[in-house]
């Protein structure tokens, strides 16, 4: 009686913890959707920017009739105004990412399983290679080889993860070329284009899914990474990375506000957005499901 009991008294809780990552998550795409709307200033308008309010502390009356709830930065930007802008950014940059590379991915070691012979090979070698290292190494040798900007840190994330997705689809294209529909399609001769596209792509996409909220997550964290350093996000430009490191040069005058505010910011996003792609995992995979 007691097995029967317990599950049901601790779903209904677990689904209560996990409302609140949702709605974090989904406060977060609203106001980066909303940002010129609710913002009370635009970081990018140098004419809404006031040099002589630089560095002021959270509280401060503005110029432009409001408060800076948070302070400003040390360009006179409203530091909510950055945290709200920059959320377009960082959800643009690994959405985009992560679309991208899964698309490479699933590509790649869905033909390896097909093809097999050198072209598995030659994926999974390289797969192999870029698996071996770790994943903030190559976007640095990326980003590094790229230059600074958005569009080449997109490309530098996409880089860093396809291999990801690559050793994910391989596995289970090996599994679904075995099977009935496939050995159909080998008999009707269909042209080899249709089908890895038309058939085994479309049944090897189902893991894949699971692992993109992660690597939402994980391409949010790796551009703050980036522009923290220097190499991503221009400091000009208000992503939560870039937000962070150019406060983080404050900090010792006790100007905490500056990357205090951003990287609280940052880090709600990054665990909303992990904590519902577990949800999204623990949904679609039947092996996490509870008996």
């Amino acid at each position: 009686m007691k097995t029967e009991i317990l599950p049901a008294l601790k779903k209904p809780r677990y689904r209560e913890v996990l409302t609140i990552p949702m709605i974090v998550l989904a406060a977060y795409i609203v106001l980066a959707l909303a940002a010129p709307v609710i913002a009370p200033q635009n970081p990018y308008d140098p004419l809404q920017i006031y040099g002589w309010e630089a560095s002021s502390s959270p509280g401060t009356p503005g110029t432009g009739g409001y408060l800076y709830l948070l302070g400003t930065d040390g360009l006179g930007r409203d530091i909510l105004s950055t945290i709200i802008y920059g959320l377009r950014i960082s959800l643009v940059v690994s959405v985009t990412s992560a679309a991208i590379a899964a698309l490479i991915g699933l590509t790649a070691g869905v033909s390896a399983a097909w093809f097999g012979s050198w072209v598995d090979i030659a994926i999974m070698r390289l797969v192999d290679l870029q698996l071996s290292l770790p994943t903030i190494l190559v976007a640095l040798v990326a980003i590094v080889t790229l230059g600074p900007g958005i569009d080449r840190i997109i490309l530098a994330l996409i880089i860093a993860q396809w291999a990801t997705y690559a050793r994910l689809a391989r596995s289970v294209a090996l599994s679904e070329t075995n099977k009935s529909y496939m050995d159909a399609a080998r008999l009707m001769r269909l042209p080899t284009p249709r089908i890895i596209f038309r058939h085994l792509l479309p049944n090897s996409i189902a893991p894949a899914v699971t692992l993109i909220p992660i690597e939402i997550g994980h391409a949010v964290a790796l551009e703050a990474t980036l522009s923290f350093l220097g190499l991503g996000v221009p400091i000009d430009k208000p992503s939560l990375g870039s937000a962070v490191a150019a406060g983080f040069q404050y900090l010792l005058t006790g100007q905490y506000w500056t990357s205090l505010f951003p990287g609280l910011a940052l880090f709600g996003l990054i665990a909303s957005i992990n904590l519902v792609g577990e949800e999204v995992r623990r949904r679609l995979d039947p092996r996490s499901r509870p008996l």
